[in-house]
């Protein structure tokens, strides 16, 4: 009651008029919303647009924790410090409360920039404009520091997260008005940016000045030096880890994309929330198998040899291409925004087969930077309302033909 009574003061006082969306956030994200629909509805549910958000979350929290978990591992595992693990999720060497403070020092501050800059926006655009703070950020801020290095430094985050904000969502009208994926939109811009930092040709080890003081010793260059696995096949490196890792998640990469296994279990909460479409997941999926195919049929019939410079990824196991990068993290949390996706039934089958087939073939052919998710989503983000547009446009003609041939 005492922040209803507020609420009702800030109304009745118009010199703080201005300030009432930035105090309905805070008392909708306690509580629930000031709105709520009252005659002529048709359905009536008891979710909203944040408790809808918060699952989002909720399916990511474990590829967060992981992460973290994973920093730290792939931190000593850079430094010989330990053996690497493999086969087995519940290996007692990655599960270290060590492991863990290391990834867990270094991951919280991009979360934190992520959510205090991007909200930051959010509540002045709010203020300036009038108009209720959406819940859309609580999404993007938490899939930010997930698809971006772990090493990314907090200034340059900041930056691409005021640029993601403003340019992907805000000059569009908001929340739900946005044509492209904000979260992409920022590592969008980190890469044409920074691409130095986004190139994936080396492991993130705690301590940059240990680290050079080393490398300038020679010591231990081999275990310092060292890339994602897309980067190493890039480069025509042979495939250094086993299907169970590259499952699990024991390999470098960015925070919330090594382990499809928990990924998978984030996509099957959405789906049985009703969250996330699973005929975009899926048809990601097939549009990558069919790419990947495609390139093993190529280096089958010899028309690529090894001296090649896409010999390295257009020769990887078509399903592998499924386990590696950061295609199955896009296809699940991101091509499946709703916002920025197709909206028609037959529109999400072409829109996500696109997007997988687009990603493996950007992947391959762009050995410079070999993940194509980002940039294959952002591209059919613009073309999905063209693709619905058809799909409505052919169903009205069916049904035109269907009435004409009854009358006739």
């Amino acid at each position: 009651m005492g922040l209803k009574n507020s609420l009702h003061n800030f109304k009745e006082k118009n010199k703080n008029k201005k300030w009432i969306p930035a105090f309905n956030a805070i008392h909708t994200f306690l509580y629930l919303p000031n709105e709520t629909t009252h005659n002529g509805t048709h359905i009536k549910v008891a979710d909203d647009l944040k408790r809808t958000m918060n699952t989002v979350i909720m399916a990511m929290v474990p590829c967060l924790i992981f992460g973290m978990f994973n920093a730290g591992y792939q931190h000593h595992l850079a430094l010989g410090e330990i053996q690497a693990v493999t086969g087995s999720f519940f290996s007692s060497e990655f599960w270290t409360m060590d492991n863990f403070l290391i990834g867990f020092w270094k991951i919280l501050p991009l979360v934190i920039v992520s959510y205090g800059v991007g909200l930051g926006i959010e509540f002045i655009f709010a203020i300036i404009n009038g108009h209720e703070v959406e819940e859309g950020y609580l999404v993007t801020g938490m899939l930010v520091p997930l698809i971006v290095p772990v090493d990314i430094p907090l200034w340059m985050l900041a930056v691409a997260v005021v640029f993601g904000v403003v340019i992907g969502k805000e000059v569009f009208g908001g929340t739900g008005m946005n044509i492209l994926n904000p979260a992409l939109t920022i590592r969008a811009f980190l890469f044409f940016a920074y691409p130095t930092w986004m190139s994936g040709d080396k492991v993130w080890v705690h301590g940059a000045v240990e680290r050079d003081q080393m490398i300038a010793a020679g010591e231990n260059l081999d275990a310092i030096s060292g890339e994602t696995i897309l980067g190493a096949l890039a480069q025509g490196k042979e495939m250094a880890y086993s299907v169970s890792d590259m499952f699990i998640g024991f390999i470098p990469g960015s925070i919330g994309e090594t382990s499809t296994l928990l990924i998978l279990l984030g996509g099957l909460f959405l789906i049985f929330s009703k969250v996330g479409s699973w005929r975009i997941m899926l048809s990601s999926a097939l549009g990558a198998i069919a790419m990947g195919l495609i390139f093993n049929a190529v280096v089958d019939a010899g028309w690529i040899t090894e001296s090649s410079k896409f010999y390295g990824l257009m020769s990887t196991v078509w399903w592998h291409h499924l386990l590696i990068g950061g295609f199955a993290f896009g296809a699940v949390f991101m091509a499946t925004d709703p916002v920025t996706a197709s909206q028609t039934t037959k529109g999400k089958w072409i829109y996500g087969f696109l997007i997988g087939f687009i990603s493996i073939l950007i992947r391959v052919f762009n050995p410079a930077y070999p993940e194509g998710v980002m940039l294959a989503i952002l591209l059919m983000n613009v073309f999905a309302p063209t693709i619905d547009h058809y799909i409505v446009k052919g169903n009205v003609k069916k049904r035109m033909k269907r009435v004409k041939a009854k009358v006739a």
